[in-house]
């Protein structure tokens, strides 16, 4: 055994990994990291642009845009971004720009502001010219190939698909069949029309989903990253198995800002990585627990993954209500987490890092403190029910005098200790003008891939609700599925993981909840009307949410699913182990977010939805326990490697204390104490025997 593991351990790393192979792991696994670098004239040209494009965001917010001018130029820098930032070929040079990929991106601007320049005459005229149908067209051809680049080939190649359904609808079979559709209709659909690129997705883009990423961009430039790394190491860093620890914690704070699930993993990955191989965990094991909780960003309130931000204007709800609805969610699978890794390190036999060496919780509170200070001001702003677009300007703004106010406590005290007020005032730490521009220029560049996924999901959109498949293909789903509501959504479940490898988030959650959520609320509607009777009672959009958010989380643990697993697959290369297995592992760790989904529609209480707060309290403390017999089930492990029927009954027991219940509740948790009480003897007579 000690040889095994030192194996396992061989030579010590570095604690983080060098910055050249953290760009090159995101430019791999990340396309949205694999941008032009230009330092000349250009580089700071289209940086100003960026810039401008922060500043007309923030200007709308202020001085509100119509929607009808908003959407098109909102789609038009993107685009002219696009094309600037990023070369036709994924592997193609990035410190020079071709001319032919600016001339793209000036045509691009300049075709989605004919819309806005023209709006009046377009609205009163009622046909469309000729010239207008061939401004459409390429504007579409533009939009398709820049979202290649920027995205990925899968999101086109499905909008393509939808695009060729609805003109060749006559000749296609089964509930591919519709009446087909010219071109000269679907340009008009989709590019003259809000129902189109300049639908929902967009809408959501340009206003609340930006300024989300701006602060986001904000929050980073204030160093919360590495607060969140420290504050982390000073709560878990000394406990047994600790830089695993360390990993579900930081992945579980960041991902309060990123919705990112890569650049989560490479981002707390580069650092918590290297720590849990030197510690001892096996290279597939640390790769798995950082993508596994770094793929939970996306579910982790309050900011969550951009998706969110459109089931609500789907859905019809307040955004404040998904953020409730997704607390409990959330702490079943980073619970989950952190238990699996913690019987990983007990099974192993590893202990945490010197206690001695860890930062002091006191200290970095009472230092740093303030930087959480703008994920509270937004929790508490979309409590009290503003808006998500109030809600991101006031944490933006928090972020930006939390900072000022540091600095002139930490002058005040200088002073009165007759310290040096000037070194004081150097080492401060609000943000310095230059500051200011690098996280405008952050937010603009990060929401190209959110932007150009929200407009190429339209086209899939505005296609499925023009020809009228998504009802064909939902209602063929549900009659494969008979009667069963658990095929139903097992269907949808395999639907949504296997969009979510190819595609975004974003359009995953919007084709997937476009085809199958309606389908899925009927049938869980038919199955429990009583319940969802109530929630229909309780408000509008609220009987819907749980269908929309089903779908929802099994598009994002796609990231982490295999074959495609791309959180797992830059954890593997950073740990540098087996990417096949590691995105296994990553599963196993994450088993709450396969299991959670089916519990919360058929029990949405635990959404936080028509349920009293004792409830709520009861379900997440039988959930939790029961998230300790899933993760015996999984790791095999309590005091000694337990038999596959032992496993069985901790994963039985632990399945039935999430759901919820009085019945299953006390079933579960007689299972799991027998478990407990046959390791405790059975540890105690092999320890006895030692």
């Amino acid at each position: 055994m000690g040889k095994e593991k030192d194996d396992i351990r061989g030579p010590l790393p570095a604690e983080s990994v060098a910055q050249e192979e953290i760009d090159r792991i995101m430019s791999k696994y990340d396309r949205e990291s694999a941008y032009r670098s230009l330092k000349d004239w250009r580089g700071t040209l289209i940086s100003a642009v960026c810039v401008l494009f922060s500043l007309l965001q923030l200007y709308s917010t202020w001085r509100i845009i119509p929607a009808t001018h908003m959407r098109p130029m909102h789609v038009g820098i993107v685009l002219l971004l696009g094309y600037l930032l990023y070369p036709a070929r994924r592997g193609g040079r990035k410190d020079t720009l071709p001319w032919y990929d600016a001339a793209l991106g000036l045509l691009s601007l300049a075709l989605y502001l004919y819309p806005v320049l023209f709006f009046g005459k377009i609205v009163a005229q009622n046909s469309l010219e000729t010239y207008e149908l061939w401004i459409g067209g390429i504007a579409i051809l533009l939009l398709l190939e820049c979202c290649r680049r920027v995205v990925g080939l899968p999101i086109v190649v499905i909008a393509c698909a939808f695009l060729a359904v609805s003109y060749f609808g006559r000749v296609m079979p089964w509930f591919l069949g519709n009446r087909g559709f010219s071109l000269k209709r679907i340009i008009e659909h989709l590019f003259y029309t809000n129902a189109g690129i300049f639908g929902a997705p967009v809408g959501a883009s340009s206003t609340f989903i930006f300024l989300f990423i701006l602060f986001g961009a904000f929050l980073e430039r204030t160093g919360v990253g590495e607060f969140f790394i420290e504050l982390s190491n000073a709560i878990a860093g000394h406990r047994r198995g600790g830089p695993a620890k360390v990993a579900v914690i930081t992945s579980a704070l960041e991902g309060t800002v990123s919705g990112s699930s890569v650049a989560n993993t490479v981002g707390s990955g580069s650092f918590t990585i290297p720590m849990m191989k030197r510690l001892g965990y096996r290279p597939e094991f640390a790769a798995a627990v950082e993508a596994a909780a770094s793929t939970g960003g996306q579910i982790m309130p309050p900011v969550m993954g951009a998706a969110a931000f459109l089931m609500a204007e789907s859905v019809g709800v307040p955004y404040s209500v998904i953020v409730k609805a997704a607390i409990v969610p959330a702490l079943l699978y980073f619970s989950g987490i952190y238990i699996v890794t913690d019987l990983e390190a007990k099974k192993q036999g590893l202990k945490g890092l010197d206690k001695a060496g860890m930062p002091s919780l006191p200290r970095i509170l009472r230092e740093r403190g303030y930087l959480i200070l703008p994920l509270v001001a937004i929790i508490w702003v979309l409590s009290a029910g503003f808006t998500p677009s109030i809600a991101a300007l006031i944490g933006i703004g928090v972020s930006v005098l939390g900072g000022y106010v540091k600095t002139v406590a930490d002058a005040a005290l200088t002073a009165a200790r007759g310290g040096d007020l000037k070194e004081s005032v150097k080492r401060s730490s609000f943000l310095r003008p230059a500051q200011y521009v690098q996280a405008l220029e952050g937010g603009a560049r990060s929401v190209l891939g959110v932007a150009l996924a929200c407009a190429v999901a339209g086209i899939i959109a505005g296609m499925i609700t023009q020809t009228g498949i998504g009802l064909k293909m939902g209602s063929g789903l549900s009659a494969l599925a008979g009667d069963s509501l658990l095929l139903l959504l097992g269907f949808t479940m395999l639907a949504s993981i296997v969009l979510g490898m190819g595609v975004p988030t974003t359009a995953n959650y919007l084709i997937t909840s476009t085809i199958m959520a309606p389908t899925v609320f009927r049938a869980l509607s038919a199955a429990m009307p009583e319940v969802y009777g109530a929630l229909s009672n309780a408000g509008p959009g609220m009987a819907l949410l749980p269908a929309h958010l089903f779908t929802f989380y099994f598009g994002i643990i796609a990231d982490i699913t295999p074959p495609v697993a791309l959180a797992a697959m830059a954890g593997a290369a950073i740990a540098k182990s087996d990417p096949l297995k590691t995105g296994v592992q990553a599963s196993k760790i994450a088993i709450a977010a396969f299991v959670v989904p089916y519990i919360f529609v058929y029990s949405p209480q635990m959404l936080m939805l028509n349920a009293q707060w004792y409830e709520v309290l009861l379900i997440t403390v039988t959930a939790m326990l029961g998230m300790f017999g899933l993760g015996m089930g999984v790791e095999g492990y309590l005091e000694t490697a337990m038999p596959p029927w032992e496993r069985l009954m901790a994963a039985a027991g632990g399945l039935l204390l999430i759901i919820p219940g009085w019945l299953t509740d006390g079933a579960g948790l007689g299972l799991i104490a027998a478990v407990v009480l046959i390791e405790r003897t059975r540890g105690k007579r092999q320890r006895r025997e030692v």
